[in-house]
């Protein structure tokens, strides 16, 4: 075990105190892993949407003072009671949901939703006794999404911790812990287009970008990208979308102009936006007697889905989908593989770099919507 282990770590967190204020780099206590705990040295993380909607107080309970951060790198510091899989060195990414391999969704083939340990946001402590590991001069700093990854120690659930290969550089496979691989998922492990097949993908921010990076590995022969923000577009490209909709061009829904545009409808469509109408309108604009639409964004808890029902009776399937449908512990090592065997590019996904100091120009760039991934790098 290493020197520390057992011990508290005081090390450096980036301290969200209140919503919307920027956050202040503070000592903080890391306390030692308990029981089916991992306490991980996080080399690298990113900043996500997730992040800051939370940051903003946007969420349904909102809690502070907070450690954010969930998209993240790092090394196996300490392991605590009953973790085995894990030890000292390994290279690991935190994920913000889990694999207990325990319960009825674990032991399923089809489903990565763990009952234990699906993605909460309300909880702000350990599930083990309900207390947080990080304090200030004794005083408890809460957890965010069981990771807590703007510090360079954090203590995870074992179950929320994927082994990766110690040769995959961190500050690339980081992003794979949260944005990358829930797009990507959507469309490989959901939507599942054919070689040749027309893909949409609605919403090309980091998640979409993702999804559509996914349907040119899948060998899509066009991948139509929607979104409200022409800007988007020319960026687009290199993540294999061949053609744009923007919805505010067009007098009709948008559905329409894409079913005009691909003879019918398109053969999957995956929407990354979480607003409803551009859900209706992925589902919508789909083929009939085939076509998949797959929603991955998370829309406002009152929102409601309406459409006619004719059109599942005419043979378009709806699905949902919650991290690409990984696994984290069983399947993010093996994405992890298809970036190092180059079956899977990150580089382009990562717009910006910045030391853990300047943590608060990562919130500026993606506020004004300048960058897709913007990583952190912990050690200046």
């Amino acid at each position: 075990m290493s020197s520390t282990a057992g011990q508290v770590i005081r090390c450096k967190a980036a301290v969200a105190w209140e919503a919307g204020k920027p956050l202040v780099i503070e000592e903080v206590e890391v306390a030692p892993p308990q029981k089916m705990e991992v306490r991980l040295r996080i080399l690298y993380t990113a900043l996500c949407h997730t992040d800051v909607y939370f940051w903003e107080a946007k969420g349904h309970n909102t809690v502070f003072p907070r450690i954010l951060g969930h998209e993240a790198g790092g090394i196996v510091e300490s392991v605590g009671e009953g973790v085995t899989e894990l030890a000292p060195g390994d290279h690991a990414l935190p994920v913000f949901t889990g694999e207990c391999r325990e319960c009825a969704h674990c032991k399923s083939e089809v489903s990565n939703m763990c009952s234990l340990l699906r993605i909460n946001t309300d909880r702000k402590v350990m599930i083990h006794d309900e207390k947080s590991r990080f304090s200030i001069k004794g005083k408890p700093i809460y957890h965010f999404l069981g990771t807590s990854t703007f510090s360079e120690y954090t203590v995870v659930h074992v179950g929320c911790v994927a082994k990766i290969n110690p040769l995959a550089p961190l500050d690339k496979v980081c992003i794979l812990s949260c944005g990358m691989s829930t797009g990507l998922g959507a469309t490989l492990n959901v939507a599942k287009p054919a070689k040749g097949s027309t893909v949409a993908v609605f919403g090309l921010g980091a998640v979409g970008l993702a999804a559509a990076e996914g349907a040119k590995i899948s060998g899509a022969s066009r991948i139509i990208g929607v979104d409200r923000n022409s800007k988007r577009f020319h960026p687009a490209k290199k993540f294999g979308v061949t053609e744009f909709v923007n919805p505010k061009d067009h007098d009709k829904p948008v559905q329409e102009v894409i079913a005009e545009m691909t003879n019918g409808g398109v053969d999957r469509s995956i929407e990354c936006t979480g607003n409803v109408d551009a859900m209706i309108s992925a589902f919508e604009c789909v083929h009939d007697g085939w076509g998949v639409a797959v929603l991955v964004g998370v829309p406002h808890k009152d929102a409601v889905f309406k459409t006619n029902p004719i059109n599942l009776l005419n043979e378009r399937t709806l699905k949902g989908t919650f991290f690409g449908n990984y696994k984290p512990r069983s399947d993010i090592p093996s994405v992890v593989e298809k970036y190092m065997n180059k079956e899977l590019e990150l580089e382009k996904f990562i717009t910006h770099e910045v030391p853990f100091s300047e943590i608060n120009k990562a919130f500026e760039y993606m506020l004004k919507r300048e960058s897709i991934r913007c990583v952190i790098r912990m050690e200046e």
